[in-house]
């Protein structure tokens, strides 16, 4: 019987063209600007992906609701500290600034908006009403964090006493600087030094073209500011920029469009009346987070770029690579312990062993509870034999990984078969056989130095105390 071929369509045959192209290419073999350009096209669809999968949406959509119900009371304690400062009459002007996309409408809106926080007399309120404004308030700042978390795969919040802390310096000392900075910006602006090097043509003009870029370089500059101090991680301050940069011209253009929308949409204010200012103004705060969150979004593959081969947001592993990774871990754990390097952090190790530092911190979790390794009190936490290797048995540390997750509340009323445990028996005393004697120093010889250059072995001398630790 004759084969026949099936003809693929032309998009068909594009897309596994492009397909091949991004996913199964190796950058660093490219030319330097092919490779970029591989990389920006990664991070591209891995955004997009986030968008059309619904993450980015929901979670833009979440703090749509949180921004409504704490605008007012965050502008509020906002201008309860400023007026001490003698700088609350910059609040509006900024207000209008990040409204200006409604035309209009952003002006109505601010203007209602500064009535309601003029109506807010704080001495007033009395101590129940005090603790609920700066509730609301509070609500709003750890629902940003948590949604940065997320954004950063990060699984543990801060801390109370150091949540308490921050979140009193966003509501004291944030509006102080922000708007102490544009009051001084202002004032340098009409200077008459500044006013004399204006009057020279080719200077003034070049400061006039310059001074149109201004409001990009500011909200790029507060975005920063929010992907660098808002998540519970370290994020270094070039993928910060990089997201920032990113997020700026993104809400320079969309702002644009909305404005040319907003003019145009006479026949919305027809048919919701008085109502189509509300809704445009939800549908902008929909949209000014979904940058703000694009941006982070850019700045964590950026600085996360093995996440770029995921295709959702957590890594799946099978039990195999599981088991794989945990020895893996415990080994280079022991080997650096051995000789005396710096201990690994989550970051370094999932580096060495090419996962992501969520799946890492997972398997050295599941090693932290079994008791196999410490972590240290070094910010990042780094990480230790929590007994002498030697004492350790490889078939333990299996166990541990293999059994993590049977003591869960589901996997109680689950009953053994009798003849599949028979069988699940002599497998593991099979493992037992082969693994019998083998210790944890075994493991950690066998493992391969991360460092290409000079392999570190058991002979080698420690490293001075300030050195930087492997891979890092």
């Amino acid at each position: 019987m004759p084969t026949t071929k099936v003809a693929r369509s032309a998009p068909e045959h594009l897309g596994s063209r492009i397909d091949r192209l991004l996913w199964d290419t190796d950058p660093t073999l490219l030319p330097a600007w092919q490779g970029r350009l591989i990389l920006v096209a990664r991070v591209a669809f891995a955004v997009s992906h986030d968008l059309t999968q619904g993450y980015l949406s929901l979670q833009a959509m979440s703090l749509v609701y949180t921004t409504l119900l704490s605008l007012v009371p965050l502008l509020a304690v906002s201008f309860s500290v400023l007026k001490g400062f003698g700088v609350h009459n910059e609040i509006e002007p900024l207000l209008l600034n990040a409204l200006a996309p409604l035309g209009e409408q952003g002006r109505e809106i601010s203007t209602r908006i500064i009535e309601f926080v003029d109506n807010i007399k704080v001495g007033v309120l009395g101590s129940v009403g005090l603790v609920l404004l700066l509730y609301t308030v509070v609500t709003l700042i750890q629902k940003i964090e948590q949604v940065f978390n997320y954004t950063w795969r990060v699984d543990r919040p801060r801390p109370f006493a150091e949540r308490f802390s921050e979140y009193v310096s966003v509501l004291l000392i944030g509006p102080v600087l922000v708007f102490s900075a544009l009051a001084v910006t202002a004032s340098i602006s009409h200077h008459s030094y500044v006013q004399s090097i204006l009057a020279i043509a080719p200077l003034g003009r070049l400061i006039e073209l310059a001074s149109r870029l201004v409001p990009y370089a500011l909200i790029s500059f507060a975005f920063a500011f929010v992907y660098l101090f808002v998540p519970n991680t370290r994020v270094r301050i070039k993928s910060a920029v990089i997201g920032a940069l990113v997020a700026g011209a993104l809400w320079q253009g969309v702002g644009w469009l909305f404005t040319k929308f907003v003019v145009g949409s006479t026949q919305y204010a027809a048919i919701y009346s008085s109502l189509a200012i509300l809704i445009l103004f939800i549908i902008w705060i929909y949209l000014a987070w979904s940058i703000l969150l694009v941006g982070a979004s850019v700045a964590f593959y950026h600085q996360h770029p093995e996440f770029l081969n995921i295709p959702g947001h957590e890594l799946i592993l099978s039990n195999r690579m599981k088991e794989h990774l945990g020895l893996a871990a415990a080994g280079h754990i022991a080997r650096a312990y051995y000789a005396s390097d710096p201990p690994w952090c989550t970051e370094t190790l999932s580096k060495a062993l090419h996962c992501p530092g969520t799946t890492m911190e997972r398997i050295l979790g599941i090693l932290e509870r079994g008791g196999f390794v410490l972590r240290t009190a070094q910010d990042p936490p780094r990480f230790v034999p929590a007994q002498a290797p030697e004492t350790v048995q490889i078939k333990a540390l299996l166990d541990q990984v293999r059994c993590c997750d049977e003591t869960g509340r589901g996997c109680r009323g689950l009953t053994a078969q009798p003849g599949i445990a028979e069988i699940e028996r002599s497998i593991d005393a099979a493992v037992a056989r082969a693994l019998e004697g083998r210790t944890l120093r075994d493991l950690a010889q066998a493992v391969t130095a991360y460092s290409p250059t000079s392999p570190p072995n058991f002979k080698t001398p420690a490293p001075d105390p300030g050195q930087a630790p492997r891979g890092d």
